[in-house]
């Protein structure tokens, strides 16, 4: 897997692509982070904190699959830097005038949801033009899942050194400017001026108009909430111990171990459709939130983090494998756009939720929200299990343009065939 990991970033423009969006999705990443840090700070409540980071989850959640079409139909340098910025100045907004003016703050986090780059989606919409045949493109799918949790892993480490050093709002400033710079990267390279989606056929709906993809999506919104929730929870269990740094620490094990979960999922071969093995690994995640009800010491509580985020990138891996199989053709960054949009709502679910949960219970009742969104997952998986095996059977799209349904091959999945 190693060997095969170098191979994908020797390849002209990959270590660019991949660091690129990486960077630029940085303040989306981060942004539930620092806006609930920023909404404590100002004197507000858990629950204002919540629903501020759910305001901002919800605009993402409807401007990621319009600018995601947008980008299939217009191309990327068109949407994705233009996006970036008017990002990073509604953050800029909500920094510089804080909370004396609920409605403009509200205003600012929409305005920087909405306009929320498709970056995700781009990058796996360029991977076919940048490498060599299906298998590193579907590896690369799998690399992609394992590097964004580093991004969750130092995130949430530099929001609070940030925090630390400076200020919430300065956090706020930085992250977003990082971001702009990021996008401006990918946007510039030769496969983001020059990609072009396939021929796609004309309907209202786009993407969702596959039944498969509806159920995934549909999964995805609780696991979506049960990452949101968690969000809240951590801060409260550091409130309760009584030092802000705790949080950092918790959001950065749980990166942590999908990072060693997503780089063990890599090394071996895997036999059976992406569709079942995807039930197996949301039910271990699901299983692995349930221990954070107990809210142990930090030490302890730090490994259960690490331990709950250990199936994370495994299933986001096998999530883009499922896209990629069901997605119609020609709507590659839009469908990838509704799975970050599913994430989105749920987030934002998950944070409103968690907020009075923290308020009306204790730390322990945020924390079974997540366990509880894990489970909801797993149940929509199995529910919708016959929908799922079943994907589009029409003729496969060729490596270079955006997407193959019929080829796909989950990273990691041995097809029986020799390269």
């Amino acid at each position: 897997m190693a060997a095969g990991y170098l191979d994908i970033l020797r390849a002209r423009h990959a270590a660019r692509l991949l660091t690129g969006t990486l960077v630029g999705r940085l303040p989306n990443g981060t942004a539930h982070i620092a806006i609930v840090l920023f909404t404590r700070a100002e004197g507000g409540s858990y629950t204002l904190a919540g629903v501020l980071a759910a305001a901002y989850g919800l605009a993402t959640a409807v401007g990621q699959p319009l600018l995601g079409r947008a980008v299939d139909l217009h191309g990327q340098p068109r949407v994705q830097l233009p996006a970036a910025v008017v990002s990073a100045l509604g953050m800029s907004l909500l920094a510089f005038t804080g909370l004396s003016s609920l409605p403009l703050a509200y205003l600012a986090v929409i305005v920087a949801g909405v306009a929320t780059p498709p970056l995700e989606g781009g990058l796996r919409a360029l991977w076919p033009s940048v490498l060599k045949g299906e298998g590193q493109v579907h590896r690369a799918y799998a690399m992609d899942a394992v590097a964004q949790e580093i991004m969750f892993t130092v995130g949430p480490l530099l929001v609070t050194v940030l925090v630390s050093l400076w200020s919430p709002a300065a956090a706020l400033l930085v992250i977003n400017a990082i971001g702009v710079l990021g996008a401006l990267s990918v946007v510039l390279s030769e496969p983001s001026r020059t990609w072009r989606s396939a021929p796609r056929e004309a309907h209202w709906l786009g993407a969702l108009r596959s039944p498969g993809l509806l159920a995934l999506l549909g999964a995805f919104f609780f696991v979506g909430l049960a990452l949101g929730s968690i969000t809240v929870a951590g801060v409260a269990y550091a409130d309760d111990h009584g030092r802000e740094s705790v949080y950092g620490w918790l959001m950065a094990a749980l990166g942590l171990g999908a990072l060693i979960g997503g780089l063990v999922y890599g090394a071996r071969q895997w036999a059976g459709a992406p569709e079942r093995r995807l039930r197996f690994i949301v039910g271990l995640l699901a299983l692995g939130y349930l221990p954070l009800t107990l809210t142990p010491s930090v030490p302890v509580m730090t490994a259960l983090a690490a331990l709950a985020g250990v199936f994370l990138a495994p299933a986001i891996a096998c999530s883009f494998i499922v896209v990629d199989r069901h997605a119609p053709r020609g709507t590659v960054t839009e469908a990838f756009s509704w799975l970050v949009t599913t994430f989105g709502v749920g987030a934002a679910a998950g944070t409103a939720v968690a907020g009075p949960a923290v308020e009306l219970g204790s730390t322990a009742w945020s924390f079974a929200v997540a366990g509880a969104g894990g489970v909801a997952a797993l149940v929509v998986l199995l529910s919708t299990g016959r929908v799922l095996a079943a994907p589009s059977r029409t003729p496969a799209v060729v490596t270079g343009s955006e997407n193959d349904r019929n080829g796909a091959v989950e990273p990691g999945f041995s097809s029986g065939h020799k390269a």
